[in-house]
C-alpha cells in the first residue's frame, strides 16, 4: 500500500522541472479491494500530479549519514486520528513527524498522536534534534580532535568540553547486556 511522504503546504524541489514549488493536494489512486491507496501522487500546481520519487523535500539537505552509514531523516507520517481541520494548531497541520534511521525506512524514532497533539512544538524540535544527532556527534569529535592535536594551546574550557564529549561518547558506545554476553557467552546461551 502507498502511504503519502509528502504533506499538503510542505515545499518540494521538483526534479524534472527544475523548480521549488508547494504541495497544494494530495491525490491518493484507490483500487476496489483495498482499504488504503495503492498510489500517491501530488498536485504542485504546474499543470500535471508528480510522483513522490519525482520530489524532493526541502527537509532533503538536513539529511545525515550515521557511523554504520544509514541515512537519518526528517520525514512526515499522516495523522489517522485527527484531521486537518481539528489540528490546525500544529505546525504541520494533518502530520507528525518520524525520524528514519535506515535506509528502508525502517527503525527511528516515533511519537504517540496524543503526545504529538499536547506540545507539538516540542515534539518538532525533538525530531529535529534526533535527526541532527551524527552531526552533532561529528562536531563534538572535531572538537576533540582539535583538543588532542594542540593539548596546552587550547583554553581551560575547551578542554573540559572535550573530556565531557569523550564520557558521552562512551555512553553512546557502552552496551551493557551486549558486554555481559562477550564475557560469559556460555551464561546466555539458553536465552
Amino acid at each position: 500500500m502507498a502511504k503519502a511522504i509528502f504533506q499538503r503546504n510542505q515545499k518540494v524541489w521538483v526534479e524534472s522541472v527544475g523548480a521549488w514549488a508547494v504541495v497544494e493536494k494530495i491525490v491518493p489512486i484507490w483500487a476496489k479491494g483495498f482499504d488504503e491507496p495503492v498510489r500517491v501522487t501530488y498536485d504542485v500546481g504546474m499543470g500535471r500530479d508528480f510522483q513522490a520519487h519525482e520530489l524532493k523535500a526541502e527537509q532533503d539537505s538536513a539529511e545525515t549519514v550515521s557511523d554504520d552509514g544509514s541515512r537519518w531523516r526528517l520525514l512526515r507520517a499522516k495523522n489517522k486520528w485527527q484531521t486537518e481541520d481539528n489540528c490546525r494548531h500544529h505546525p504541520y497541520p494533518g502530520s507528525y513527524p518520524v525520524v528514519v534511521t535506515d535506509l528502508n525506512d525502517w527503525g527511528g524514532w516515533r511519537v504517540p498522536g496524543a503526545e504529538y497533539d499536547r506540545d507539538p512544538a516540542k515534539i518538532e524540535h525533538q525530531a529535529r534534534l534526533i535527526a541532527s544527532a551524527p552531526r552533532l556527534l561529528e562536531a563534538c569529535r572535531r572538537v576533540v580532535t582539535m583538543v588532542d592535536e594542540s593539548p596546552g594551546e587550547a583554553p581551560t574550557e575547551i578542554v573540559r568540553l572535550a573530556e565531557d564529549i569523550m564520557k558521552i561518547e562512551a555512553y553512546l558506545k557502552s552496551v551493557p547486556a551486549a558486554e555481559t554476553r562477550e564475557a560469559d557467552p556460555a551464561a546466555h546461551a539458553a536465552e
